[in-house]
Parts: C-alpha cells; sequence; structure tokens
C-alpha cells in the first residue's frame, strides 16, 4: 500500500478516509436492526385456516362457546344475553369459574372502534380467561347490479 502525501506540488492531501465511516456506519445500523426487534409490540393471534363457505353453513353452532358480542354504546351480549359494561368482568369471571376450558369469542360490530373491541378483550383478559379470539366480520359478496325497470 502505498500513501500519498501530496500532489506534484508537495502540498498536504485534503482527502478524507471513508473506511473508518462506514465501518461506523454499518455498526450502527446493526445495532438499530437489533434494537427495533425488540421494540416490536403487538397481539399474538391465532388465524384459523381459510374453509370453504359451504363447510361453516353445515356445521351447526356449539353451545359449549361463549360469543361476547360488542354493540355501539357500548353495549356487551354474552351469548345474546344483555350484561352492563360496569359488570362485564364479574360476570365473564361467574360464568367461567366452573369451566376448565376459559376459551371466548369476541365479536365487535362494523362501525365498531378498536378501542371498544379492545376494552372487551381486556375485561376478558381480567376474568382470568385464558384464550380470546376474534371473530371476524362476514365477507361480503361483489355488489350486484339489477337492471333498472323500464
Amino acid at each position: 500500500m502505498a500513501m500519498g502525501v501530496g500532489g506534484s506540488k508537495g502540498g498536504s492531501m485534503s482527502e478524507i478516509n471513508m473506511t473508518p465511516m462506514i465501518d461506523v456506519l454499518l455498526v450502527l445500523l446493526i445495532i438499530f436492526m437489533v434494537v427495533q426487534q425488540g421494540l416490536q409490540r403487538g397481539l399474538s393471534v391465532q388465524v384459523p385456516p381459510p374453509k370453504e363457505k359451504e363447510e361453516i353453513a353445515q356445521k351447526p353452532p356449539d353451545d359449549s362457546q361463549i360469543v361476547l358480542e360488542v354493540e355501539p354504546g357500548p353495549a356487551y351480549f354474552v351469548n345474546r344475553q344483555p350484561v352492563a359494561a360496569a359488570d362485564l368482568e364479574n360476570f365473564l369471571r361467574q360464568t367461567f369459574s366452573t369451566r376448565a376450558r376459559k376459551v371466548i369469542f369476541v365479536k365487535g360490530a362494523e362501525n365498531l372502534t378498536y378501542g371498544e373491541v379492545i376494552r372487551a378483550v381486556d375485561a376478558s383478559r381480567a376474568a382470568d380467561i385464558t384464550l380470546v379470539g376474534l371473530v371476524p366480520l362476514p365477507e361480503k359478496g361483489p355488489a350486484t347490479v339489477t337492471p333498472a325497470a323500464q
């Protein structure tokens, strides 16, 4: 390796050595990538495999499943039985006190905010329910256009 000490006129060289700067940037990039992985937050979700619409329609509902419906207001219904918002956690705790399998499904109306559904999930978790599932909205088919009467 040769080192240049100046131009042809013998002056000092004014170029910046880029190698240490690139090394520092790569180390910072690796540090930020590692830190970013630790900062990720979210809910762990179990997504069921897609099923055919006919299979879902033919399967009768299971009476042992408990569904917590959240309506605007917010109004809560446990298996279509109305429950006051203040009593939701105690009601769920009493309902699940005799059950060995503590699983509930939360079904939110279409026009609810995210916070209203999360309040229902939080109340379920506070009532010591181990598994909280979210019921998706039914799929909307393609819009059908009826011909105008002439």
